[in-house]
């Protein structure tokens, strides 16, 4: 049949038209819109943006674009920029989008909608970091910074707190730089698929594991050396969704010959074609795959920007969470995060039902997000009600980790292709999620401690270690991570590692040298770390002495002469007739005469630069066997002296890092006094071993404890002995989400307390470990199921034995041929450990104890061990209170007691009576439940009828010491307990405990000792 003339005309207009319009887009990359762009003016130039304000007051027609100068006041340009009643409001875009991502086409632009909507809109301009100078060095501090100060700027300018929104990666600029400022001229801020929770919430429904390996890979080996081209950044955006990407091109074509119908969309689709992406630079992508994927600082808190440490828990203006209900990127369960990791602050989100791009682009933008926006806006400045559709997100709101699964079920059709190509993508990371677990289910010490344990095995008596060196690989291998955290400050590894240098070169200068014994008292500081490093470095013993009263009998008793002292206790040391050489305290609170003293030297005072070098000094000389610490340990109201070698601090260093799994990625929060032999060896030296981050505080708080925690993203808590204890006695707001910890680790934790522990956060783990000051022995319980057991003994550390002791002297059994009898399964003995490494000579060594010419040290400590090879501590020999039924352990006895919900802390001790000697056990109450004989009774049972207290009475409180050791020496001194109801004896007939008498109690006190308890 012969074609109509009109169908061929048609025919031949549309492939007419399609020609044109074909070459048309060949030559410029698209259609021609004639469509201009919504005027603004550049207020301000910086080497990092340009900061635009649309529709300022000297902005002209449309697309006009005017350079103004610094906004230093509220005039630019002789200007005055004051929007009136209008709010401002700041958007920021992500780092690889152009920032005309706000206004891509007039009628989808932000900008224009928000501006006829009554507000200020001003947009930060990253530029093209490739063609920037610096461009391509930018970090993301730079960019959190940049976004506060242009907040700064724009108050300046309009004389009002402004709102803060922020797109995709934006937002999270947006929350981060509220932190940074803590929320101040912030009115609100307004983020638009912004996730919070990379990891848990990834793309795709990836697992987590996948993610972070990925992360770690191109962290380390992709983008350490190169940027993300724009190209390749768009290719990326769309390869996320290749069959709408598909799905448009052939839309594109199939209309081609309809310029009238593609216009509308055109300048969206060359956007988002590659227009509208820019180059990546590769340090702010290794520094976002580090910190928000790998460490996932924005959930966990302690994420750096410049020198500062900030947690989203800082922020305290409200905050609404747009989100795409169908968003692959942005997945809602990781935008809703923002609510459990800012308590402070009121959350609400917007559900649209719009993927990542239809989020602030397109028809769903313009009819539905931004005039929820501005109703948004005008609610917080008290101008308009609350919008409709914008609902509160609680702090534990959850929802789908993925919307993947609804967008299936409701795309039918085509879609199920695209189900199939996502379903391959989950499927493949759900593989390689069981490889990962199996891998770590077969051997993860094998993959990450074995480096760690390998080397400990290496180390002989002349090995090179010490503290200082493992401080000095750490600068070489990660010097911009951070070391310490303080008062809100992040010292890097480089930093630090400088900062050891100068004080080795003045400690130098004053005359310290290699050998000598020099003191340290500071407070929990940086420069007390420093201080300690340094005189490791320079090859000098660091005496650490206690702040106490008895400061001249300590300096007396170390033979010191010298002490590295903070501002606050110069004066201490003077007056106790050693030389205060005086470091740290910088700022306002250094207080110290212009005119020193002879007794006193500045070390701040010194130019290391001016200093030279001895030719003797050789940095970190220290070995394995050389004595790197002396500690000091009071017993019996009498201080003692504790030598530690570099190989012992570096066993509880490396073994306390493969026992806790230290990381880069760790936070370890370090509350225990560098004084006390757990802060060096155990919290700052597994830290150190470990690559992780230290946060120091200046003293146990357990009211700013949980915000602590938030703000230096805390992943490890360090403890002594009842330290907790303050911690758990704290009330829980019903509103607060409390923050995750991973681990608590430390030594002494009583089992009542630990058990407070694990119900107060969720999800944590306590370990446990014993180390031995001076014994090559550290014992980790690795368990979670066995709580107050000390565990068993890491590998490359000194193997150990228990020896049976005679139940009345506490002295070893000895069997056939004099030699050592060895303790059964859940008998007590004394645990020995036989010495890698030569022993110091003021260590008492024992000789022949199994076998002829074998060597062993005593810990003096006792112990059971059960069937599966855990030890679990009894007490120190020193504190067995040896009855007449038999030896009474007060460790054991304690965690008995404190398995009652009704029960405190308990301790134990000996109270000499007219038979002999009994065992007094006290208790405190925890809560308001009475605590009955039954009760007791029943808590004993685990115990040995023969090693059961004589007596248990209830006290109001048990003192502790400054290390949070429960001490019953006051108790001790007031003799028996008084009679009365709260006081139970045990009936030696019945085996049951029964009020103690008055008549009883006369009974057993012998008439030479004074009475203390009537």
């Amino acid at each position: 049949m012969t074609p109509r003339p009109d169908t061929l005309a048609a025919a031949l207009t549309t492939a007419t038209s399609f020609v044109v319009n074909a070459i048309e887009v060949l030559r410029f990359g698209g259609l021609q819109t004639d469509e201009e762009p919504s005027p603004f003016e550049i207020v301000t130039r910086r080497p990092m943006y340009r900061l635009r304000r649309y529709y300022g007051p000297v902005a002209g027609g449309a697309g006009h674009r005017r350079d103004g100068v610094d906004v230093d006041g509220v005039e630019v340009d002789g200007v005055v920029m004051d929007a009136g009643s209008r709010p401002p409001i700041v958007l920021v875009p992500p780092m690889m989008i152009s920032a005309d991502i706000w206004d891509v086409s007039p009628s989808t632009s932000a900008v224009a909608a928000l501006h006829e909507a009554g507000m200020d809109p001003w947009v930060i301009d990253f530029g093209s970091p490739d063609i920037e100078d610096g461009g391509l060095e930018r970090t993301l501090t730079d960019h959190v910074v940049a976004v506060s100060e242009v907040v700064d700027l724009v108050t300046a300018a309009t004389g009002r707190s402004v709102h803060l929104g922020g797109y995709s990666q934006g937002g999270m600029f947006c929350y981060q730089a509220a932190a940074y400022r803590r929320s101040r001229d912030l009115e609100s801020i307004v983020t638009f698929g912004s996730p919070v929770d990379w990891r848990g919430n990834a793309p795709l429904g990836i697992p987590e594991e996948v993610v972070v390996s990925v992360a770690r890979f191109v962290a380390d080996y992709v983008f350490s050396d190169r940027p993300l081209p724009g190209w390749l950044a768009s290719t990326a955006f769309r390869l996320l969704d290749p069959l709408k990407t598909a799905r448009s091109q052939m839309d594109f074509f199939r209309q081609l010959h309809n310029r009238e119908a593609l216009l509308g969309h055109e300048r969206q689709r060359r956007f988002i074609g590659g227009e509208g992406f820019v180059a990546w630079s590769g340090p702010a992508i290794v520094d976002m795959m580090q910190q928000v994927i790998i460490q996932n600082r924005m959930m966990v808190g302690g994420f750096v920007v410049g020198d500062h440490v900030v947690a989203l828990a800082d922020i305290t203006c409200p905050v609404l969470a747009v989100l795409g209900e169908v968003d692959e990127i942005g997945v809602p369960a990781g935008v809703r995060k923002i609510a459990a990791v800012a308590p402070a602050a009121e959350v609400y989100e917007f559900p649209v039902r719009a993927g990542h791009f239809g989020l602030v682009v397109g028809s769903t933008a313009s009819s539905l997000t931004w005039p929820a926006v501005a109703d948004w806006i005008g609610w917080i400045e008290g101008t308009g009600e609350r919008p409709e559709g914008i609902a509160e997100v609680g702090p534990d709101s959850a929802g789908d980790p993925s919307p993947t699964t609804a967008v299936m079920l409701a795309a039918e059709g085509v879609n199920q292709v695209a189900g199939v190509g996502v379903g391959m993508v989950r499927g493949t990371g759900h593989l390689a999620l069981s490889a990962l677990q199996m891998t770590r289910a077969l051997g993860y010490e094998a993959l990450h401690a074995a480096p760690r344990l390998m080397r400990l095995g290496q180390i002989q008596t002349g090995t090179r270690i010490s503290f200082a060196k493992i401080m000095a690989e750490r600068a070489r291998t990660q010097p911009d991570d951070a070391c310490f955290l303080f008062a809100d400050r992040v010292h890097t590894y480089s930093a630090v590692d400088t900062r050891i240098t100068n004080v080795v070169r003045g400690l130098i200068e004053v005359g310290v040298r290699q050998g000598d014994h020099i003191g340290v008292v500071m407070e929990t500081r940086p420069s007390a770390l420093v201080a300690i490093a340094a005189l490791s470095r320079l090859g000098a013993v660091a005496v650490l002495l206690p702040p106490s009263q008895d400061l001249s009998e300590l300096l007396q008793l170390s033979s010191v002469s010298e002490v590295v002292v903070d501002p606050e206790h110069a004066a201490k040391v003077t007056d106790a007739g050693a030389r205060a050489l005086v470091l740290g305290g910088g700022g306002a609170d250094r207080d110290l005469p212009g005119d020193l003293g002879e007794g006193v030297v500045d070390l701040e005072r010194i130019d290391p630069d001016a200093v030279e070098l001895p030719r003797w000094y050789r940095p970190d000389p220290g070995r394995a066997g050389d004595l790197a610490f002396v500690v000091f340990t009071r017993t019996s109201g009498s201080w003692q002296t504790k030598l530690v070698t570099n190989h012992r601090w570096a066993l509880s260093a490396f073994g306390t890092a493969s026992a806790a799994r230290l990381t880069a990625a760790s936070t370890v929060y370090c509350l225990s006094p560098l004084h006390h032999p757990s802060g060096l060896l155990t919290a700052v030296g597994g830290a150190v071993a470990g690559g992780a981050r230290i946060a120091l505080s200046r003293g146990f708080d357990p009211a700013t404890f949980d915000e602590e925690i938030r703000r230096y993203g805390v992943t490890v808590v360090s403890y002594t002995w009842a330290m907790m204890r303050e911690l758990v006695r704290q009330p829980v707001n019903p509103r607060e989400t409390l923050p995750k910890i991973a681990l608590f680790m430390g030594s002494g934790m009583p089992r009542g307390v630990w058990r407070r522990v694990l119900d107060r956060y969720p999800g944590t783990r306590v370990l446990e470990l014993y180390a031995g000051t001076e014994v090559d022995v550290v014992l980790a319980n690795l368990s979670t199921s066995k709580q107050g057991a000390r565990g068993r003994p890491l590998p490359g550390t000194a193997e150990v034995r228990l020896v049976a002791v005679d139940p009345d002297s506490g002295s070893i059994r000895t069997g056939p041929g004099g030699y050592a009898v060895p303790s059964e399964v859940g008998a007590p003995g004394v645990l020995l450990a036989r010495p890698r490494l030569r022993v110091d000579a003021s260590v008492r060594r024992l000789r022949g104890v199994f076998r002829r010419g074998d060597t062993w040290v005593s810990t003096d400590d006792v112990f059971e061990r059960d069937r599966d090879g855990d030890f679990w501590m009894l007490g120190p020999a020193s504190t067995v209170v040896r009855t007449a039924h038999g030896p009474v352990f007060p460790i054991k006895v304690a965690d008995a007691l404190g398995d009652l919900p009704e029960v405190d802390l308990a301790v134990v001790y000996g109270v000499p009576v007219a038979t002999g000697l009994v065992a007094v056990a006290a208790v405190s109450k925890w809560g308001s439940t009475a605590i009955t004989a039954a009760d007791v009774g029943g808590a004993l049972v685990s115990v040995p009828s023969a090693g059961r207290p004589d007596i248990v009475h209830v006290v109001d409180d048990i003192p502790v010491t400054n290390w949070y050791r429960p001490d019953a020496t006051r108790l001790a001194t007031r003799g028996l307990p008084k009679a009365g109801p709260r006081t139970w004896i045990r009936d030696p007939g019945s085996g049951e405990y029964v009020r103690l008498t008055k008549a009883v109690r006369d009974g057993l006190v012998p008439s030479t000792v004074t009475d203390g308890g009537r």
